[in-house]
């Protein structure tokens, strides 16, 4: 909140967006972290020149999103951004969708694809490198459910999880979590013969033993294979 700011928030008390916009400010500014803490009330009343109602609304909506952390009792601090928000969206989006002409829902595993898909390149030169065994042992665990019929999603986003947490992109990994999440409250409600568990293991073994060959090309070739099922489902 710099000097300037704060002889214009003067004039802008109601202003919920602005006041958003200095708190981040603040934040940004300090370089604080998740944890450190915030100014309390009073201080920040005097400090933006608002009044208690349109600061409390405008901490409750950063709230909402991670941005801020407010203990009651205890005061208010820098928060843990997470993609809570997105996943709370997304999940209703994609409920209505299954109303509708299901666009929402083939979004999300449009954009799920993209990303599994352009990171081929990067996934391989990894599993080159260190080598396959944690994936071997997954997709083992996911063929011997297979047999017994039964479906392996716990399995299933490990396998993606192995894929893309050592190349070290956390957003990557709480993105794919996201549309893993969201898609699975759906799945089971989607049109069309959903595939069977053979099928699944199927898919992820060929997605193994293409990785194995250490072609980026091919594995991405695969790993939009992996999909057909779920796009099959979709009509389309």
């Amino acid at each position: 909140m710099t000097t300037g700011g704060l002889s214009r928030a003067r004039g802008a008390a109601g202003n919920q967006s602005f006041i958003r916009d200095q708190m981040k400010s603040y934040i940004l500014e300090r370089g604080l972290k998740a944890g450190d803490p915030l100014p309390n009330e009073q201080e920040l009343m005097a400090q933006l020149g608002v009044g208690r109602h349109p600061l409390r609304e405008a901490m409750k909506a950063l709230q909402a999103v991670g941005i801020i952390e407010i203990r009651h009792g205890y005061g208010t601090y820098v928060g843990e951004v997470s993609l809570q928000s997105l996943e709370d969206g997304l999940a209703f989006r994609m409920s209505q969708s299954m109303a509708g002409d299901l666009r929402d829902v083939q979004n999300v595993l449009e954009v799920r694809q993209a990303i599994e898909v352009g990171l081929a390149e990067d996934v391989v030169a990894h599993f080159s490198a260190h080598g396959y065994d944690s994936l071997e042992s997954i997709v083992e665990r996911m063929e011997a459910k297979a047999e017994s019929g039964e479906y392996f999603p716990d399995e299933d986003w490990a396998f993606h999880q192995a894929l893309y947490e050592p190349l070290g992109n956390a957003l990557v990994i709480d993105l794919l979590s996201v549309f893993w999440r969201t898609f699975a409250q759906v799945d089971v409600r989607l049109p069309g013969a959903r595939y069977s568990p053979a099928d699944a293991a199927a898919w992820h073994r060929d997605l193994l033993n293409t990785l194995k060959t250490g072609d980026a090309d091919a594995f991405a070739r695969s790993m939009k294979q992996h999909f057909h099922g779920i796009h099959t489902r979709l009509g389309e």
